[in-house]
């Protein structure tokens, strides 16, 4: 079989962990940020760097413009799962996957069933009001237009991290800690670009190293399995041929 080292690994190895970012969602539909088509090229009609228009900063100064955006861009709820989604869920669900690390915000990886799910960027189907702290979901900012405002007045933002803000707390020392005790880590989808979620990977002690993306990564020379290929058509291995 063309991934048997992989499928060899997983079914001897104790503890598990995925780590995925954008690549992971593509599949399904969702763009990733750096490519022809991704999301950073649809900010070039708005005359702003990405990093400007997703930052803390500009959120406080123009929330206008940023939630035109982010409806336009980041909202994308009409999309399924793909295998990756799916064979992580049955994987979990076998006893074989620890956890999910992901990247993402958009919610797959617990549409296609999976329970124990880091989300280091936070997520569009969490809001909350700024100034009472009220919870939204993601409803308020599909039916609403323009700034979303809660009842005492505040705005309602997306639990998601913007540019200059922190991870959530706790969720990356949970993420560190799932690394550092994982016999085997699977990484996927992501170019290992943005830090600090990359830097998890300074964290992993255990025996196998495994990237999946389809272009190279700082990554690759201490892996010990890289694969370049689409991340669902490997999964869809798992699915076709269960252990």
């Amino acid at each position: 079989m063309k991934y048997s080292q992989l499928h060899d690994w997983i079914e001897a190895s104790p503890r598990t962990v995925f780590f995925g970012g954008a690549g992971v969602s593509t599949e399904s539909g969702i763009p990733d940020f750096r490519s022809e088509n991704g999301i950073f090229k649809a900010l070039e009609k708005y005359g702003r760097s990405p990093e400007t228009l997703l930052s803390h900063t500009f959120f406080s100064m123009r929330p206008d413009v940023f939630y035109k955006y982010y409806r336009e861009n980041l909202l994308i709820t009409e999309v399924e799962p793909n295998n990756a989604h799916k064979a992580l869920a049955a994987l979990e669900a076998r006893g074989k996957l620890s956890s999910v690390i992901t990247q993402n915000i958009d919610g797959l990886h617990q549409k296609a069933g999976s329970r124990h799910v880091l989300e280091l960027h936070g997520s569009i189907y969490r809001n909350y009001c700024m100034q009472c702290g009220k919870r939204y979901g993601i409803e308020i900012m599909q039916q609403t237009e323009g700034v979303p405002r809660c009842e005492c007045g505040g705005i309602i933002r997306p639990d998601v991290v913007l540019y200059e803000e922190s991870l959530p707390e706790g969720v990356f020392e949970e993420a560190e800690e799932e690394v550092r005790q994982a016999a085997l880590l699977i990484v996927g989808g992501t170019s290992l670009a943005v830090y600090p979620a990359a830097g998890l990977l300074n964290s992993f002690r255990g025996s196998h190293l495994v990237l999946i993306n389809k272009s190279e990564t700082p990554y690759d020379s201490i892996a010990d399995l890289v694969i370049r290929e689409p991340i669902g058509e490997v999964f869809a291995s798992f699915l076709m041929c269960p252990f």
